[in-house]
């Protein structure tokens, strides 16, 4: 098993005690609120089960099987596949932006790229990244780093968000030494 899947593994025990219900008593419930939309379930998570961002997320998705990953497996598709699903009509043209950050963040070192419906998440012993479309003309570059100097280009998140700072590209030449100096910071802090 990946250190991705222990990770996912803890993350899905930790849920059922932070909540003291098993998985399937949670799945009921989701089932049984007659949300369908991923939204509405993740924040109804956290209003009525007091659950943070992260972990409503992820149990959505486990009870729903729909991240990228799952349906990945379940369709047998690669991570080109994947890549080539996230960026296509529209979002065609943001894929060099996606392929140049990529090029870079690979020269770092080691770490595991979990696919998502709609992005990817770069991780080694945590989530350092979070890469994908947001609108048909941008991609957003999500990091969890600590103490980023605040820029015009980088927001800040909220406290509890997926991750701590968001930058949106809309060409791959924004791809440049300020914005791998962060990612590099976003990496070696995961590690």
């Amino acid at each position: 098993m990946s250190s991705v899947e222990q990770a996912y593994e803890t993350q899905l025990k930790n849920i059922q005690v932070k909540t003291g219900k098993s998985l399937e008593e949670l799945g009921t419930i989701i089932r049984k609120s007659g949300l369908t939309k991923h939204g509405e379930v993740r924040e109804m998570l956290k209003r009525d089960l007091g659950l943070g961002h992260g972990d409503a997320n992820t149990l959505v998705h486990y009870v729903f099987q729909s991240d990228g990953e799952r349906a990945a497996q379940a369709t047998g598709a690669t991570t080109a596949d994947v890549l080539d699903e996230i960026y296509t009509g529209q979002k065609a043209s943001l894929r060099p932006i996606h392929d140049r950050l990529m090029e870079h963040i690979d020269q770092f070192g080691e770490f595991e790229i979990a696919l998502k419906k709609g992005y990817v998440s770069l991780r080694r012993k945590k989530q350092f990244a979070m890469i994908g479309p947001t609108t048909k003309t941008q991609v957003e570059l999500g990091l969890n780093a600590k103490e980023l100097p605040a820029t015009g280009r980088m927001k800040e998140m909220p406290k509890g968000s997926m991750c701590n700072y968001t930058i949106r590209l809309a060409d791959a030449a924004e791809v440049d030494e300020e914005l791998l100096t962060w990612v590099k910071q976003a990496y070696d802090s995961a590690g």
